[in-house]
This record gives structure tokens, C-alpha cells and sequence, in this order.
């Protein structure tokens, strides 16, 4: 008998360990709501045929150093995650849109369902006459972020708010991509909002 329950205690451990290696990246999970996220649009049924995103929005999680390494252009918007790639096709440039000024002050807000010691949060811009049609692209952004928090690694709250300026000289449709570098692993999450200055 006892060693029927110690083989089955044994058996549960590896279970829960197996688990705890194959969601060890969950343990760090967000994306924006404000301005409102591609993956917030479906995940609240703004947006439909979304896939898998609209269940897990905060799951955008990819390799971290953007823009010199992380996410392939073309995937940024997903993280490179192939699983949420609706959040990469541009939707004919169709994406509900947050109106936005120029310089204008603005309140950015993520939402984190489980905090992680964090290097810094980061936001870039698409350019000036890129082209909304087309998915996101290195070469469609920026090349520096208009605002960036660091946090030289302290772990944020569940909700964490930035205030920053929006960019100038920009009118039309943009593309916010922001970036939560983590800490202590290898990746960093991802959400692009769709912007009307």
C-alpha cells in the first residue's frame, strides 16, 4: 500500500513539474488596454476571427531585444507567435482606432495577470507614409521609442500606468508597438494598438 501511494505522490510530481516546465513563460503574462490592444479588441468581441488570442490576450510573449533581435518583421504584432498571427494580418488597415493628437499627454495602461521583474517598458511608433495595409515591419517604425519606463528590474503592480506625450508631426492612421521587457528570462511581450492622430 505504501508504496502504491508513494509511486502515485511521485507520479503527481513529475505531472506538476512537467506542467511547470511547459508554463514556466506563463508566469509573466500582459498587454495594453489603453490604447486599447489588437489582442483587447478580441479578446472583449470587438473584433472576431481572431483564433486562440481572443481567450488569452495576455499571451504575446516572444524573444526579447527588439528592434535589433526579437520578433521577425512581419510578426512583431504576435510576438512571432504563429498562434495569435491574427494579430499580424493588417485587416486591409481596418483595425478599430484610438483617437489620438499630436503632443498631446497620454495615459498608457497594461494590464499584467501575473507581474515579472521587468527592465523597462518601451513604445515605438510606425513612420511617417508607411503603409497601413501592410503588416508591421522594422522599417515601418521608428527606429527609437517615444516613450520608455525603466524598471531596472523591479516587478510592476497588476496594472501599471505610463504618462507620456504622444508624438508630433504625425497625422492619420499609426500603429503603437509596445514592448515589456522581462527581467529574468528571455522574452518580452508585445501589443500593437491602432492610433488616429
Amino acid at each position: 500500500m505504501r508504496r502504491k501511494i508513494s509511486t502515485t505522490l511521485l507520479g503527481l510530481g513529475i505531472a506538476g513539474v512537467s506542467l511547470f516546465a511547459t508554463t514556466g513563460s506563463a508566469q509573466s503574462h500582459g498587454y495594453t488596454d489603453s490604447p486599447i490592444s489588437r489582442q483587447a479588441l478580441c479578446a472583449n468581441g470587438t473584433v472576431q476571427n481572431c483564433g486562440g488570442i481572443q481567450w488569452e490576450p495576455q499571451s504575446v510573449e516572444g524573444p526579447k531585444g527588439f528592434p535589433a533581435a526579437g520578433p521577425a518583421d512581419g510578426t512583431i504584432c504576435s510576438g512571432g507567435n504563429s498562434r495569435f498571427a491574427a494579430l499580424d494580418d493588417p485587416r486591409g488597415g481596418n483595425w478599430p482606432a484610438t483617437d489620438v493628437r499630436s503632443g498631446e499627454s497620454r495615459t498608457f495602461t497594461w494590464r499584467l495577470t501575473a507581474r515579472h521583474s521587468t527592465t523597462d517598458f518601451r513604445y515605438f511608433i510606425t513612420r511617417n507614409g508607411w503603409n497601413p495595409s501592410q503588416p508591421i515591419t522594422r522599417a515601418a517604425l521608428e527606429s527609437q521609442p517615444f516613450l520608455t519606463v525603466p524598471y531596472n528590474g523591479r516587478q510592476p503592480d497588476a496594472t501599471v500606468t505610463h504618462q507620456g506625450t504622444m508624438p508630433g508631426g504625425k497625422s492619420g492612421r499609426h500603429v503603437i508597438v509596445a514592448v515589456w521587457d522581462v527581467a529574468d528570462t528571455g522574452n518580452a511581450f508585445y501589443a500593437c494598438s491602432d492610433v488616429r492622430f
